[in-house]
């Protein structure tokens, strides 16, 4: 293979570092930068002519390559590079050519580090509150990224680079999402050039719902047959990447490489559960003991540094009993395995780049989790459920155990070891007061200019911190107008100084921190915080009252892992941050503080009569008719060839819940399924005769809003079948189908897609 470079000629000085920014920008206040005229001749005579032709951006010579890794819900101590027990060769050789940052802090939810880190601003600022399934009608919270916030990728695309992103994707609005968009708010539409990945918060790692740019796109294979997602990611990546290198090997590339992993569900192939069996029998008190001697041994954190006491609000391990210890350990090794699945498919990643020969001068910033590792699995974690959507028993639990990781469920471990996987500090994900909820380890490497190699550095930075290292690096001035709109200030400044120098002051003096009512402020190393709800109640967060727990106070810089409440002993500095707070809140539209959803906007207005025919598919279950918990009819027209034919006509979720009308072995069966129960399953009394026929499904619901009802199924205006239910719960990660069942398949009665060999005309459905 032939190897090629684009060296970087000279040593880099933080002063030579501000020279390169100052020079590359003089001329980019404004992006997309407007053509140069003219410069050839004109003239009558074509012989006395000269052709000028229109130059594309060129960024700086010699500036980096640049990939930016994103991890979702990992946790602080969670992988070896930060003492954790789940190894990580690949993030292991990134941090020993590298730098490990101990103090590099997000924003305790997906969308709003996703956001600050794709813009350089505040959350809040731009909209980006909460995750977008929560978004209100409010400046902070409307989950629409502004015009006044281009993305680092925005930016990078006018200066010359090549832009691709690859993943998870949760920073498009809800109703923005589906195959019509409007598509503004997509990646394409935000400096990607190209994107391959899914929307929303979470989905299914081993049958997502994905998206080439703006079309929807299946999955390249089965379970069966070895597909899972983060393979296909890096498949991917990498297949760009060489196309890439094939075409324009000498134009540097920014990829954004972010994962479903490790967010629940956790789903990984056997081979990795099973390298980890046995390792977290210590439950997870034992494990943050162990972890924090492994960081102390590590030099990651400081000499003094204590390990913080777990909440009241969780159980000690030892007061679990043997059959609860069995099944919360097996969480943690299904856990362990996805992470370390994930290490190795992001290595395959990194060593294209090296084969490529474009290593050296790649800048890689690779953030371990978006959040703190997430505790959202509830004391007792998450697998089956019963009809009602409770937990199921713990006998019935034990048994399915061996099966998580599959595809069969989407599972989630116990909140403890949320908690564990945080060591040293308290709390978790959502939790913005504290410390376990905002801080996951920053890997730096630059093989052509970090020397340092395997160095810690404690600078406190922030999310908001990338775009503008990028941006001081690649030789950029941040533009203050794209496409005519005048920009936002950038709020994080760049740490590339402490690339070079480990002795450099930290650039981000004071950061607010808030989510769900959760607040939290840091000002010179002092930090307050005030927690509002529990991680796992998330059904309170529009409810709860605000307030309940008081502001803590703590010196960072004699206390890194927030061990000591010194708010008694320091009311003033208590009440100068609270202060501050107040001030930052109100400055970046943090108010009102954990609003009420209401209503989100719809992609058009609801209608009673909703008319879909065949090839209808990937409707987000948001934007489909809203059937849930109403009264409604489905009337289908099709046609039965003479050799007879099988597969689904409508289907709307999967296995986590959804409703599926379908022919199998020639009998129309209407089939409703929540918790992957079957709520009710009616099959026609008689074969569909040959030739068209008329399927209705009347749907009656006791009271609004309510799931208890009845279905009554008739074929061409007689009676076939009918039954009743107690819970009817789709679920939204995924769509509604006409002609075949895409995902996961409604009913284990076939596999999806099962699609229909008949013909279809229409699928309407009539709400009452």
């Amino acid at each position: 293979m032939r190897l090629r470079k684009r060296p970087w000629t000279g040593a880099l000085t933080v002063s030579a570092i501000a020279l390169l920014a100052a020079s590359g920008g003089r001329a980019q206040e404004a992006l997309p930068k407007a053509p140069p005229p003219f410069a050839g001749k004109i003239d009558a005579d074509r012989d006395k002519s000269t052709p000028d032709w229109r130059q594309q951006a060129k960024a700086r010579p010699g500036a980096p390559n640049v990939l930016l890794v994103l991890l979702d819900d990992v946790g602080f101590g969670a992988t070896s590079i930060t003492g954790g027990p789940v190894k990580a060769p690949a993030l292991e050789k990134l941090a020993a050519e590298g730098l490990r940052y101990n103090s590099f802090h997000v924003n305790s939810l997906c969308s709003p580090t996703r956001a600050s880190l794709l813009s350089g601003r505040n959350n809040h600022e731009i909209g980006f509150g909460t995750v977008i399934e929560g978004a209100t009608g409010y400046p902070g919270y409307n989950a629409s990224w502004p015009k006044s916030a281009a993305s680092v990728a925005e930016v990078l695309k006018d200066n010359g680079y090549s832009t691709a992103a690859f993943g998870k994707w949760h920073n498009t609005p809800a109703w923005e999402a589906g195959p019509t968009g409007p598509f503004e708010h997509w990646p394409t539409s935000l400096g990607f050039e190209y994107w391959y990945g899914f929307q929303g918060g979470a989905d299914n790692q081993w049958e997502p719902r994905l998206f080439r740019n703006t079309v929807a796109a299946e999955p390249s294979a089965t379970p069966a047959s070895g597909y899972h997602l983060t393979t296909d990611l890096a498949n991917d990546a990498i297949k760009w990447l060489h196309q890439h290198d094939a075409v324009t090997p000498d134009k540097p590339f920014f990829l954004y490489f972010a994962t479903g992993a490790t967010h629940t569900p956790h789903h990984v192939p056997q081979v990795w559960i099973d390298k980890h069996k046995g390792e977290f029998d210590q439950g997870w008190d034992k494990l943050r003991e162990q972890t924090f001697a492994r960081q102390k041994a590590q030099g990651l954190i400081p000499a003094n540094a204590e390990l913080t006491s777990r909440p009241a609000e969780l159980p000690a391990w030892d007061s679990l009993s043997p059959e609860q210890k069995k099944l919360l350990a097996h969480q943690a090794e299904v856990y362990a395995g996805f992470l370390e699945h994930t290490d190795y498919e992001i290595g395959r990643v990194l060593q294209a780049i090296r084969d490529e020969g474009q290593g050296d001068n790649t800048l890689v910033l690779y953030i371990v989790g978006d959040n703190g590792a997430s505790a959202e699995g509830g004391l007792e974690g998450t697998d089956i459920r019963t009809i009602e959507g409770k937990p199921e028993t713990l006998e019935n639990r034990a048994k399915i155990a061996t099966e998580l990781g599959s595809d069969l469920y989407f599972n989630h471990y116990a909140a403890g070891w949320a908690w564990g996987l945080d060591a040293p500090f308290q709390w978790t994900k959502q939790v913005a007061s504290h410390l376990g909820g905002t801080t996951d380890p920053l890997v730096v490497s630059w093989p052509a200019k970090i020397k340092d190699h395997g160095a810690i550095r404690s600078q406190f930075q922030h999310v908001t911190d990338i775009a503008p290292t990028i941006y001081e690096l690649a030789g950029i001035t941040p533009p203050k107008t794209v496409d005519g709109v005048e920009q936002l200030p950038l709020e994080g400044k760049s740490l590339a100084a402490s690339f070079f120098d480990a002795k450099a002051p930290s650039t981000h003096p004071v950061q607010y921190f808030e989510m769900v009512g959760n607040r939290g402020i840091y000002k010179d190393g002092w930090w307050a915080g005030a927690r509002h709800l529990l991680p796992w109640q998330r059904d309170a967060w529009e409810t709860a009252e605000i307030g309940q727990h008081p502001w803590e106070l703590y010196n960072l810089n004699e206390d890194y892992s927030q061990a000591h409440d010194l708010a008694a002993k320091n009311p003033e500095k208590l009440k100068e941050l609270v202060e501050l707070f107040d001030s930052e809140a109100r400055r970046n539209n943090v108010y009102p503080l954990a609003p009420h959803k209401g209503t989100q906007p719809l992609a058009s207005p609801e209608r009673g009569h909703v008319v879909l025919r065949d090839g209808v598919e990937r409707v987000p279950v948001r934007l489909a008719p809203n059937v849930r918990g109403r009264s409604h009819t489905i009337t289908a027209g099709i046609e039965i060839p003479s050799g007879g034919a099988e597969g689904v006509i409508v289907a709307e979720g999967g296995r986590e819940g959804g409703f599926a009308l379908y022919v199998k072995q020639g009998k129309v069966v209407y089939e409703v399924t929540a918790a992957q129960h079957q709520v009710v399953r009616i099959v026609g009394s008689e074969p569909l005769p040959t030739g068209k026929s008329e399927i209705t499904v009347e749907v009656t619901v006791d009271k609004p809003e309510q799931a208890p009802g009845k279905a009554l199924l008739s074929i061409n205006g007689k009676p076939a079948g009918e039954g009743g239910w107690g819970n009817f719960a789709n679920t939204f990660r995924e769509t509604l189908d006409v002609g075949k069942d895409l995902g996961t398949p409604v009913s284990p009665a076939y596999e999806s897609p099962f699609a229909f060999t008949g013909t279809i005309g229409t699928v309407a459905f009539d709400l009452k």
